[in-house]
């Protein structure tokens, strides 16, 4: 899970992911060229960011690669110039780095991969980079809302059993409850503890944002509700639920993935008020 954000504290990619920190109430922090150097003048005092020796933006962006533990760089197309430069010196340094080409990649599906990705190696000094504001305006904007959702996502793949059916975030929690044994006490069980802020997200998610969150909260479900075969009891609810008898084993997570979304919907769901 993601501990700290640093990046390069350019503007557009790299301010964008210093904002998502401090939204996050994580550290953030990272190098910046000598005289904090930046496009639009100089890098704010407000961020917590370290000065390299020269006023060099390629010293500053490996020193940036070399102190994390993986980079995820952001574009709109191909990687080019600084971007394609970050890339280079994660392999030259043996860094895990992931592009997320948002031509491609939808918004959602980008944080449920970067969540997944940060799991996966694990990453909890993430290093951020992408185009300057100049270079693309929209950048800034995608970067961030991408950044503070991947988070979310992340924590409510950590969520772990701990004795008496409560859950923590602690990896360490002894005791795991017994699998529940219906849909209703599968969705009770994972928002007993599940913060304010993943509950709201979940609940203004589109359905067919649904499917990215199966690489994590599906994960969680399987490895410890017993599916898709060991928990014979919650396979028949989620059947039931479904209203076939013909629902795939490995379908059942899915039916309980949107049977916690249609709760949250009611419960979390964010209303505009007319003015």
């Amino acid at each position: 899970m993601i501990e700290k954000i640093i990046s390069g504290g350019q503007t557009g990619a790299d301010r964008a992911a210093l904002d998502a920190a401090i939204e996050l109430n994580i550290p953030h922090g990272g190098w910046v060229p000598k005289g904090r150097l930046a496009e639009d003048g100089v890098v704010p005092p407000s961020y917590q960011v370290s000065e390299v020796p020269a006023d060099s933006y390629a010293a500053r962006t490996e020193k940036n690669v070399e102190d994390s533990d993986g980079t995820l760089i952001f574009s709109h197309g191909p990687l080019t110039g600084g971007s394609a430069l970050t890339q280079e010196l994660a392999e030259k340094h043996k860094r895990p780095s992931l592009h997320i080409d948002l031509n491609r990649i939808p918004a959602f599906k980008a944080a449920a991969m970067i969540a997944d990705w940060v799991d996966r190696h694990p990453v909890k000094t993430l290093n951020v980079a992408g185009p300057r504001a100049s270079n693309d305006p929209d950048i800034y904007q995608k970067t961030k809302d991408i950044l503070i959702a991947a988070f979310h996502i992340g924590t409510i793949a950590t969520i772990r059993p701990q004795a008496g059916g409560r859950f923590t975030n602690s990896a360490a929690a002894p005791g795991p409850p017994a699998p529940p044994q219906s849909v209703a006490a599968a969705v009770d069980r994972l928002i007993l503890k599940m913060p304010l802020k993943d509950k709201t997200t979940m609940a203004n998610m589109t359905m067919g944002e649904l499917s990215g969150l199966n690489a994590s909260l599906g994960h969680y479900i399987r490895t410890h509700f017993g599916l898709p075969s060991a928990n014979s009891a919650l396979l028949e609810s989620c059947r039931s639920y479904s209203e076939t008898n013909k629902l795939a084993a490995d379908d059942a997570v899915d039916v309980i993935i949107f049977a916690l979304w249609r709760h949250l919907q009611k419960t979390h769901k964010l209303r505009i008020v007319p003015g």
